[in-house]
């Protein structure tokens, strides 16, 4: 996973192009790098570590150009280092790369053989020399040739040295988007890099060419022939990329969910009833599948469990969840009323993309639930279903996840309705509740001060369990990776009931659990499983659905939420999941919106 800007126009391009990575360095910080046409020449500046450290390579003498590039690296091939950064150039050209060239060695070899060095060990650099092997004095044919030579996953940006005012793009599987401005355009991984100078932007499609100068964009696919685009806009400014006051994007993204919520939810009601029609899914879709497969990653996979729970109560399908690398491999067994149900908060994650790809090659019916329009899954899927969570810059993600709950809250409802499991009065009764729930995301907000006080103790701790039962279950493997991924503490989700069976033997003396009851009808055995963990030391912080509903000396802390029906209570839950990990991220001084090793979006495998 890497960030790419690309730039033509008038302003100064070193400016813009550190502006731009600013914003995409949630996709890669091992490394950074530009390149800037200065006099006719490509000037290359990189450095390895944070952007930082480039801006301060670059000092007080920046390149003196208006076109160029930048990027931001996340490792893949080759050690985090200032060689082994991008952009890569050779004696006609240089680009950036975003993804995986898998026939490298091959290409390499035979590079080699024709008396190329390298100075690194990336397979970018290796797609650099392809095409400059292949350089005919003609950018765009060059670039078609050596794609039919790459094999693999690329975004590429791309600067030849006779045309040093001219950027040129193209990509197959890894996102690019052409943002076309007045009187200069860009190219970028997310148009958050872009959207401080244009809301407009199209996306590429795989076997097409974008040719930017400072006035025009035109595109042409692989034997050169014009392609026409349809421009889209985006409704959110620069300010909403930005963090507000807040300390953190993640905890403005935090209590950004009501409204993203709102935004995803009120789309899909008519007439109090859920409907589909704003997504131009027809009338008749959910009468047509008699099982469900759910196939995502990470977080999305963590919402895939809450929705199997919740579509199996309402409307009474059996519904699996796998994880996209696992189903990719196995050969699934997938029937003509089977459903493939992608979820990604980005649109381009590799294992889904490929999981998807899987169920169209055998027929099987797809639809995506994504974040970003224009992304590979929302193209590829047979039918989309796009959450309005906005940007999320943080790489732990949040209101991306509630949005996608609450998504297949109304996938629940649309089933249970299509196949009379539910009549339109109990429909619109569910619908009303899941309203509701918004508005108990908002109170869940208030108790952060509760939280914080509570997390200063789990800064010292090694270890952490959660525990939780039906709905439950699912929302404790949610709040366990949040809080592994951004506090580095090592902490596992189990059922309750399965305390007995192994578990229960790393209770000791001090350790800490984190229970979850909401769910009125487990509450009893919930209590009980409680009361082992504390028989043997354990520190409780218990998550319950009301003060009401369960007695405050069950556990260490009691952090009650305003009740609501149980089937809603994760939305309201998860957010007292995601504050715990963010303040004992915070009181653990560690770096909460880019945590080490990750990367916002996993596009390659």
């Amino acid at each position: 996973m890497c960030g790419i800007i690309g730039y033509t126009g008038f302003r100064p391009a070193c400016s813009i192009l550190l502006e731009g990575l600013g914003r995409l360095e949630y996709r890669g910080y091992d490394s950074a790098g530009i390149l800037v046409s200065q006099d006719g020449e490509l000037v290359t500046i990189k450095a390895k570590g944070r952007l930082d450290s480039l801006r301060q390579k670059i000092g007080d003498h920046p390149p003196v150009g208006t076109s160029g590039m930048g990027h931001t690296r996340w490792a893949t091939h080759g050690e985090p280092s200032d060689e082994n950064s991008h952009p890569h150039g050779t004696k006609n050209l240089a680009l950036v790369h975003n993804g995986i060239i898998e026939n490298y060695i091959e290409l390499k070899r035979g590079l080699i053989e024709k008396g190329y060095q390298f100075l690194s060990q990336t397979d970018t650099e290796i797609a650099a020399a392809t095409m400059d092997l292949n350089y005919d004095g003609d950018p765009v044919s060059t670039i078609a040739k050596s794609l039919r030579q790459i094999e693999g996953s690329y975004a590429f940006v791309i600067m030849f040295r006779d045309f040093p005012d001219t950027v040129y793009a193209v990509r197959k599987d890894g996102p690019l988007l052409v943002a076309p401005g007045d009187g200069e355009n860009f190219v970028v991984s997310d148009l958050t890099a872009a959207i401080g100078y244009t809301n407009r932007y199209f996306t590429l499609d795989e076997g097409e060419i974008a040719v930017l100068t400072r006035d025009s964009v035109r595109v042409v696919d692989l034997d050169g022939n014009p392609v026409e685009k349809t421009e889209r806009t985006v409704g959110w400014s620069i300010e909403q990329a930005q963090k507000d006051g807040f300390e953190h994007f993640m905890l403005k993204e935090i209590t950004e969910q009501p409204a993203a919520l709102r935004n995803t939810i009120h789309p899909r009601i008519k007439n109090g009833l859920p409907s589909f029609s704003y997504d131009q899914i027809p009338e008749g879709f959910f009468a047509s599948f008699d099982r469900i497969q759910i196939v995502a990653c990470g977080t999305a996979m963590h919402a895939g469990l809450v929705g199997k729970a919740v579509i199996e109560q309402v409307a009474r399908i059996p519904v699996e969840v796998e994880v996209a690398s696992e189903f990719r491999y196995r050969n699934p067994i997938l029937g003509k009323r089977t459903l493939v149900v992608v979820i990604s908060q980005s649109g381009e994650t590799a294992d889904s993309l490929a999981a998807l790809r899987l169920a169209r090659s055998l027929g099987v019916t797809t639809l995506a639930v994504v974040n970003v329009a224009g992304s590979s899954i929302a193209r590829e899927a047979d039918y989309v279903i796009h959450t309005h969570a906005g940007p999320e810059i943080s790489v732990a993600s949040t209101k991306a996840y509630s949005v996608q709950v609450s998504a297949l809250y109304l996938l629940a409802f649309s089933f249970g309705l299509a196949v009379k499991r539910i009549d339109e009065e109990e429909a619109a009764a569910l619908v009303s509740k899941l309203e509701g729930a918004v508005d108990a995301v908002g109170a869940a907000l208030d108790k952060a001060p509760e939280l914080e006080q509570a997390a200063k103790r789990f800064s010292d701790v090694q270890s952490l369990f959660f525990l939780g039962r039906g709905l439950d279950w699912a929302l404790a493997n949610e709040g366990s990776l949040k809080l592994k991924e951004i506090s580095y503490i090592h902490c596992e989700a189990y059922a309750a009931g399965e305390l007995k069976h192994g578990t229960i033997s790393l209770i000791t003396e001090g350790i800490p659990v984190i229970a979850l009851a909401t769910q009125q009808r487990l509450m009893g055995k919930m209590v009980s499983n409680i009361k082992e963990v504390k028989a043997r030391g354990a520190d409780v912080l218990l998550i319950a659905k009301s003060d009401e509903t369960v007695s405050h000396d069950v556990a260490d802390t009691l952090v009650a939420l305003s009740p609501i029906d149980d089937l809603f209570m994760p939305f309201p839950a998860v957010v007292l999941l995601q504050l715990i990990a963010y303040y004992t991220a915070k009181e653990r001084g560690c770096d909460i919106d880019k945590p080490r090793n990750l990367a916002k979006s996993v596009t390659v495998e």
